[in-house]
């Protein structure tokens, strides 16, 4: 059958001088551009789906969530409590907030907060999604073999993510509010402002969320041989006095507190090396 002479046009050639046809040209800079665009524009789509969502049900989403850890019925207590029973370690976890009356004292200001942290709130729910078009606009500029290697990015992305929100919101803001709100000087009366309450609980929570997605910050780094897992052993000394400050600044002084939040940040850190370990593997098999 004949060649039409405009796919001949589009062919390339290979090393050998053999012709490899390729009927789509391939994108300039402008085109990446307007690609790059549509992404983040249905990106920011979920998300003010999401937020419009939370707005709807603003009075739900600040009294159980953004000022869950506030509550006195909030899960965590009554967890801290029956392990701290099985632990026998007496009261070292039982503990609950006190009472906090959340003040707006400039004008609109309630308003205002409720559609920022609906905005914000509808980041987190539509993460997913929204790393999704990040990672569709990423995904063809990889390798047939980086590709199948990474295939499961999305789902792992979005597991670490919502396991490191969980672990902020459920684990780390109730004791930094039982600390923040009962540490008391001269006699003074805590009494907060509602954005200075809302921004600590998403100083809680969202860098809890980026600090569990270590594992596959490692594992990119390591493909490129920019981390290895023998490093990490190295200096894994000095990542547990680091995990222990860590703790020390996000908990009250206590030491079994302390411990509670310095495990799991320190079991994240060996998944990592493990993470590495692997990942390491196929760089190198990619140099031979």
């Amino acid at each position: 059958m004949p060649l039409d002479q405009q796919d001949v046009d589009t062919w390339k050639y290979d090393e050998a001088g053999k012709p490899v046809p390729e009927m789509e040209k391939e994108m300039s800079f402008v085109d990446h551009l307007e690609e790059l665009r549509w992404h983040v524009m249905r990106a920011l789509i979920a998300i003010v789906v999401a937020g419009v969502v939370l707005f709807l049900f603003n009075d739900f989403y600040f009294t159980y969530v953004l000022y869950g850890p506030l509550r006195q019925d909030f899960i965590s207590y009554r967890i801290f409590c029956e392990i701290s029973d099985f632990l026998g370690t007496g009261a070292a976890l039982c503990f609950h907030p006190p009472q906090v009356l959340v003040q707006a004292t400039e004008f609109g200001e309630q308003f205002i907060t409720a559609v920022k942290m609906a905005f914000v709130g509808g980041f987190v729910l539509a993460f997913p999604y929204v790393f999704y078009e990040i990672w569709s606009f990423v995904r063809p500029g990889l390798y047939p073999a980086e590709q199948r290697a990474t295939r499961w990015v999305i789902v792992i992305c979005s597991f670490l993510f919502f396991i490191g929100v969980a672990f902020g919101f459920f684990v780390v803001a109730p004791f930094g509010t039982n600390f923040l709100m009962g540490f008391e000087v001269g006699g003074t009366v805590n009494q907060p402002k509602m954005a200075s309450v809302i921004g600590y609980m998403v100083m809680f929570t969202l860098p809890a969320a980026l600090i569990f997605e270590l594992p596959v910050l490692i594992y990119f780094l390591a493909k490129f041989g920019l981390v290895t897992a023998e490093a990490m052993r190295q200096y894994r000394r000095h990542s547990i006095i680091g995990i222990l400050i860590l703790s020390a600044v996000l908990t009250p002084p206590d030491v079994v507190t302390q411990i509670l939040i310095a495990v799991p940040l320190y079991t994240l850190y060996e998944i990592s090396i493990f993470v590495a370990k692997r990942a390491q593997r196929q760089y190198e098999a990619s140099l031979q």
